[in-house]
Order: C-alpha cells, then sequence, then structure tokens
C-alpha cells in the first residue's frame, strides 16, 4: 500500500483510494523555471515506489519530475528551464501522474490552471533578484550557442526590447556577448575556450511598455570541460521513425559510459516533440503528422550526457531524426457521391460536376482519377476530364433502350505506399425531353352512305420521333359532328347518317397531342391533319315505269321489224340518276322481241314458216335496273302485253309491193288500258283475321242469349204436330232463325 504524504503546508494526498484523485492546483504566470508546483510524500513499504509523469495536455516541457531515493520519497513536480507560462496563451494543463508501487497500479490526472498576474514584470522570478541570474556554461561551448532565454511570455505583446549596456572589454572579455530579436543570450562569435573558472557580469536593460525599463543582472560562470571519462557509445546519427507514432512512443536509447549519467536536450529549446528520460530514452511527446506539425519531417536533437555530480562536465550527441510520411488515409473528396438528373438535350462538353479530393497524409500531392463505368460497361456518354465529370456525346432518349441511367464511380488514386484508393460513386440520369411535334399524313376515307352509326372508317397514323413513339393522343379540332375520333387508337367513327344527295363530302381536321416523352408532365407537343371523307353514293330507290303495265295490238308485216313500244322509267326521288339497263326477263318465246335501249321491237326478218297465220298474244316482262356505278342496282319489272296480228298479202304483191314499198311503215297501234285494284298482301291478311274474330264474338254473345231466353220462358206442354202443315210450318221458322243468326 503506498501512502503520499505532503510536507507540512502542503496538499496530504492518499493513493490508496482511487476516489482520491484528480488534484488541482492554481499557480501565477509569473512563476517561472524551477518553481515547484507540488511536492508529494508516500511510503511504499517493501517496494521501491516511482511516480512518472505520463503525459502533458496540451504536449509541453514546462513541466519536470525528479525521481525520487530511499523508501521515503519527496517527488517534486517542478517547471523545467524551457517553462515560460503565458495565461492568455494556455491558462489550464493537465498532468497524466502513474504511481507504482510492487504490482500496484495508480493513474490520476493533475490540474494546473495558469491565472494572469497583472503585476508580473518581464524581469520578475529569478532575473529579479539582487544577485542576478548565474548560469553556467562550458569552456568548450560552440561559438555563437544559445545560453540563456531573456524573452519572457508578456514581453512580446509589450514590444520589449533587451540589451547588454555593461561594458565587455578585452582582454577579459574574449568577445562580446549578444541578445538577439528572440531573447536568446548567445556566446561569443570566438568562443569561450580558455576562459575557465571566469565569471561575467552582463548588465541587461529591459525596455517595455510606456517609457517602462528595469535592469538586471546576469553572470555568466564558465566552467572547465569535462575531466571525467563520459562519452557516448556508438550510436548511429541519423533516425528514421514513421509518422504515426502515438505520443509517448520509444524513437531511440542513447547510452552514455559514465558514473550516475544523466541525459537532457540542449537543442532545440524548447523541443516540442521529442523528450528524454533518465534512461536515455528518447520518446515522442506529441503527434508526428507531416500535414499538421510543420518542421517535424526532420528534426536535428543535440543531447547532452553528464554526471550527476558534475553536470557541467558533459558531452554531446547530435542526431538527426527524420519522419518518415505513412500512407494511412485514402484521399478523401467532395463530393463523396454524385447523384445528378440532366436532359437529353445537354450540349456536349456540359460540366456536371468538379471533384475536389485532398490526401490527408500529405496535403497538395497530385492525385489520380479514373472514370470507370459499371451500367452501361464501357465508354459511355460521360467523361473525365482534369477531375471535371462532362458530357461526352450527344444523349438521346429517341431510341428504344438508349436513355437510361449511366451507373459509374471515379478512383482516385495517391501516390503512397500503400497504395490508398477512394471510390467516389457517380449515378447520372438522363431525362426525355419532348422535342418533336407530333404528325400524321392526310388520307382520304370512302363510306357508303347507308353505312350505319360507329361504321369504322379506318384509323390516323400519328408518328412522332420522341420516345416512346405510340404516346399520343387523337381529338377532333374542327369538322362535322357526324365523325368521331378515338382518342388513343386514332379510329375514325361514323356517329350519324349520311346522304350522298345532301352531301358528298367531308374536311376532318384532327389534332394530335403528345403525351409522357418529358421529365415535365404539362411539357406536351401538337400537331394536326386534315381528313377527307368522301360519302358513296348508294340506290336508295328502285327505277319507276310509267306506265308500269301496257297492253298494245300490233299489226306486223312480214320480213319487217317493228316498233312495239318504249318503255319509260325513272326515278322520282333521283331524277339525276337516268342510265337504265333494259331486258326481256319472261314471256319472249321464240325470241321474236328485243330491246333497242328502251325501245321494244319486233322482229319480223323470217322469210318462211313458222309465221304464224292467226295473231298471237304475248305477255313480255321486261327488267329496268339502274346502271350507273352506285350500288346496289336496284330494279323494277314493267309488263307489256302484246297482241301480235300478222299482216299478209298475195305472193305476186306481196313482191310487188316489197320492191316499191319504202322502207318503213308506219303500224297502227291500238291500246287498251283496263284499271284494277290489286291490294296490298298484307291487307288481305290483316281483313281476314280481323272477321273470322268478329264472327267469332258475335257467335258466342247471341248463343249466351239463347241459354238465358230459355230460362225465362214458361215451360209448356209437348206439342205433337200431327198434320203436315204445322211440321211445315216449323220447319219455316227454324230455317228463317238459322239464317238470321
Amino acid at each position: 500500500m503506498a501512502v503520499l504524504r505532503p510536507p507540512a503546508l502542503l496538499l496530504a494526498l492518499v493513493v490508496s483510494e482511487l476516489h482520491c484523485l484528480p488534484w488541482f492546483i492554481n499557480i501565477s504566470e509569473s512563476q517561472g523555471p524551477g518553481s515547484v508546483l507540488q511536492s508529494f510524500s508516500f511510503n511504499c513499504t517493501s517496494h521501491k515506489p516511482t511516480l512518472e509523469l505520463v503525459r502533458v495536455k496540451p504536449s509541453t516541457t514546462f513541466f519536470n519530475l525528479p525521481i525520487p531515493h530511499g523508501t521515503v520519497h519527496l517527488p517534486q513536480v517542478t517547471l523545467s528551464s524551457s517553462a515560460r507560462l503565458d495565461a492568455l496563451a494556455v491558462n489550464h494543463y493537465e498532468l497524466q501522474l502513474r504511481l507504482t508501487c510492487g504490482k500496484h497500479v495508480t493513474e490520476g490526472p493533475l490540474y494546473v490552471d495558469v491565472h494572469r498576474d497583472p503585476d508580473y514584470s518581464p524581469c520578475a522570478g529569478r532575473f529579479a533578484s539582487p544577485a542576478g541570474e548565474i548560469i553556467q556554461v562550458r569552456e568548450t561551448v560552440t561559438p555563437g550557442a544559445q545560453l540563456y532565454t531573456l524573452l519572457l511570455p508578456g514581453l512580446e505583446p509589450q514590444r520589449a526590447q533587451i540589451s547588454i549596456n555593461s561594458t565587455q572589454d578585452p582582454p577579459y572579455f574574449p568577445g562580446p556577448f549578444s541578445i538577439n530579436g528572440q531573447g536568446w543570450l548567445l556566446a561569443p562569435s570566438q568562443g569561450l575556450k580558455g576562459q575557465a573558472k571566469k565569471v561575467f557580469q552582463l548588465q541587461i536593460l529591459v525596455t517595455f511598455g510606456q517609457n517602462r525599463s528595469c535592469h538586471r543582472m546576469l553572470k555568466v560562470k564558465v566552467l572547465p570541460a569535462p575531466s571525467s571519462q563520459i562519452s557516448f557509445l556508438g550510436q548511429a546519427p541519423n533516425i528514421t521513425v514513421p509518422e504515426d507514432l502515438a505520443p509517448g512512443s520509444k524513437v531511440v536509447q542513447v547510452r552514455a559510459r559514465g558514473f550516475n549519467v544523466r541525459y537532457e536536450i540542449v537543442s532545440p529549446v524548447p523541443c516540442p516533440l521529442f523528450s528524454i528520460g533518465q534512461d536515455g530514452v528518447i520518446r515522442t511527446t506529441a503527434p508526428l503528422e507531416l500535414a499538421q506539425a510543420r518542421g517535424a519531417a526532420v528534426t536535428r536533437l543535440q543531447v547532452k550526457a553528464y554526471e550527476r555530480l558534475m553536470p557541467w562536465a558533459g558531452v554531446d550527441l547530435d542526431l538527426t531524426v527524420s519522419v518518415r510520411s505513412v500512407n494511412r488515409w485514402p484521399p478523401r473528396c467532395l463530393p463523396a457521391m454524385l447523384v445528378t438528373e440532366i436532359p437529353e438535350t445537354t450540349p456536349v462538353g456540359t460540366v456536371l460536376n468538379t471533384f475536389t479530393c485532398a490526401d490527408p497524409d500529405s496535403p497538395g500531392s497530385a492525385l489520380d482519377y479514373e472514370l470507370r463505368f459499371h451500367s452501361p460497361p464501357g465508354p459511355a456518354s460521360l467523361c473525365l476530364r482534369d477531375r471535371a465529370l462532362e458530357v461526352n456525346a450527344t444523349l438521346d432518349c429517341d431510341t428504344p433502350g438508349v436513355c437510361f441511367q449511366h451507373a459509374a464511380s471515379i478512383l482516385v488514386l495517391d501516390g503512397g505506399q500503400p497504395l490508398m484508393t477512394t471510390e467516389v460513386p457517380v449515378l447520372v440520369m438522363v431525362t426525355p425531353v419532348n422535342e418533336f411535334s407530333p404528325a400524321c399524313v392526310p388520307h382520304t376515307f370512302r363510306i357508303r352512305e347507308d353505312a350505319g352509326p360507329y361504321t369504322l372508317l379506318g384509323s390516323v397514323v400519328g408518328t412522332d420521333k420522341d420516345y416512346p413513339h405510340n404516346s399520343i393522343e387523337y381529338y377532333v379540332s374542327s369538322g362535322p359532328t357526324a365523325f368521331s375520333v378515338d382518342r388513343l387508337s386514332g379510329e375514325v367513327h361514323l356517329l350519324g347518317s349520311l346522304d350522298y344527295e345532301l352531301q358528298t363530302l367531308y374536311k376532318l381536321t384532327v389534332l394530335l397531342t403528345d403525351h409522357g416523352q418529358d421529365q415535365d408532365p404539362t411539357h406536351r407537343r401538337s400537331g394536326s391533319c386534315t381528313i377527307t371523307i368522301e360519302v358513296e353514293d348508294v340506290n336508295d330507290y328502285a327505277p319507276e315505269c310509267q306506265p308500269p303495265f301496257q297492253e298494245l295490238t300490233v299489226y306486223a308485216p312480214l320480213g319487217r321489224s317493228v316498233e312495239v313500244t318504249k318503255v319509260s322509267c325513272w326515278v322520282p326521288q333521283e331524277p339525276q340518276r337516268l342510265a337504265f339497263s333494259y331486258s326481256i326477263v319472261g314471256g319472249n318465246s321464240q325470241s321474236r322481241f328485243s330491246l333497242r335501249g328502251p325501245i321494244l321491237v319486233h322482229d319480223n326478218i323470217m322469210l318462211g314458216p313458222p309465221w304464224p297465220e292467226q295473231p298471237r298474244t304475248y305477255e313480255l316482262l321486261i327488267r329496268v335496273a339502274d346502271a350507273g356505278p352506285s350500288i346496289p342496282h336496284l330494279s323494277t319489272t314493267a309488263t307489256v302485253i302484246v297482241h301480235l296480228v300478222p299482216w299478209s298479202t298475195s305472193t305476186v304483191a306481196t313482191r310487188t309491193h316489197r320492191a316499191t314499198v319504202p322502207s318503213m311503215m308506219t303500224p297502227l297501234l291500238v291500246t287498251d288500258m283496263e284499271a284494277f285494284w290489286q291490294p296490298e298482301p298484307w291487307f288481305v291478311v290483316v281483313l281476314t283475321v280481323t272477321s273470322a274474330l268478329f264472327l267469332l264474338a258475335l257467335g258466342w254473345l247471341f248463343g249466351k242469349e239463347a241459354v238465358l231466353l230459355r230460362s225465362a220462358l214458361p215451360s209448356f206442354p209437348p206439342i205433337h204436330l200431327s198434320s203436315g202443315t204445322g211440321r211445315d210450318y216449323l220447319f219455316n221458322t227454324l230455317t228463317g232463325a238459322r239464317r238470321w243468326l
């Protein structure tokens, strides 16, 4: 068990319990090197205790920890020779202490708060004592070497000026001492060789503030060269360490031959990066990050080894510590990820983003950039030029499978060992742009005038260069209301009825509007085309002949053709229809009649039998049909009854008459027309059914009245008819009643 016991008027410390830690002390910034900050007393039975200063935050060399001896120890935490406290710069330090007593190890912090001293003067401390400050140097000191630091914290903001105003005349002075702008007292340029055991008194004048100054004495005592046999063992002058060494790590251990040897770093002072222990081990006191610690790449150390009883009889060793860069961190990039959208009309050469990357291990070093494609693989529409991601080729979304997402990554490589890389994901989404307006080719459709509603005329086929190509809607912008266009398919349908006689041609303007072809759903384009609809004529009415029935008597001479009659037909509802075809469809036995257009002709050119000797009657059926381009061809039938009377003469007379008779004879036509009524078939059916129903109803009515009458008449005795007169009377009566019924 270890117990720390402070001397009188000091803080008591017991370290047997961990909850006794930490400790807090307050000191003034006016305290200079050698000042005792804290004293400890502890007793560690059966073991040799050790009290170590593990680390200081923030890192500094202002604090020393002497090593005690014996079983009772009074270690003290003091300010080192390089201590220059300044409350404005750092007002709080944390010293981590470690007490080891056998196997028991206890750690705890010692917090040191530095407060401002308004009366603190740069001439305070040992420098302000009447006897002045006494420093000891060896006669073997390097000419011009730093001997003492005069500039204390607080002088810089006051712009203090320090100078030596005492005389330094030879031969006592080998040369003048000097003070540089940093407040360092420097040895004469001639050195101090042969000046052993001399004491040089220097009057120092410090001027600061507004007409403020002070005079202080500084004595430099020159010690003879060491006569001891202390010397460094073989040690390599150059040491290389990696920059990732943690504070407190061992750099190198130096060893000197001598009795009770002590070590200290005499240059540089202060030494912020390295410290040396009494065992000669040089350790790091701060991170050696080359990116943060300026000047840490190469540090030249001057280590002094001396015997404890003869500190002036020391020997110096020059070491060069080089810090090797360690590639521990990959490059860091901004942005760390790129996700962007660009329209397909983005010009070639457009910069999408510029990547800024830096190597934390070596700021400012050059980095290599590589663009790697993932989807689609291989070179695409993007390229990387000098850290800038640009559009490399024309982007097009109007071809299927072209407008997609470009997935890539930018690989950033540093030049360190080992090689470290950073991959920046890149996702570029190309969005479609509605660039083109839809269009359609003017077209002509034909439709029969008797077509019914919803008849399909055809389809309007629109085209659009934007993808998808079939994203078109169709509308009727102007035109007749008898037609409609399907919004999605473009099919043209008939809505109403048509009449060729009223209108034969229609003009329909179809508006085409695209959709779904742009990132902005409201950005739409439109076009139009004109559709022509021609109405085809359809025969609505059959021809009518006037009269529809003719009966003629024709006297036909032998060997002559006679015009019988002319069939006169037309369509009353369509008077413009004049083309008809005529044909004999019945009654033309022996083909004695023919038609020349609408004219019926009797052909009698036969010279021999069978020439009819008696008049003969022919009932001819003539079919009259319209012969125009319209379909269907409707027809009607005209009836012509011809009573043919042969007209013959004697042979000689006939022959003579034929020779003299003119070529054309005018026959005598007798027309006999009879009027008759031919009811429609439906009328006959209706009349028959109505009469039958009427008779059935009448029979049912009289049958019911006869039953009522029989029940109402009184009962009569049976009548016996014996005579013929009575029987005749009864028979006549019943017969008359039946007729009446």
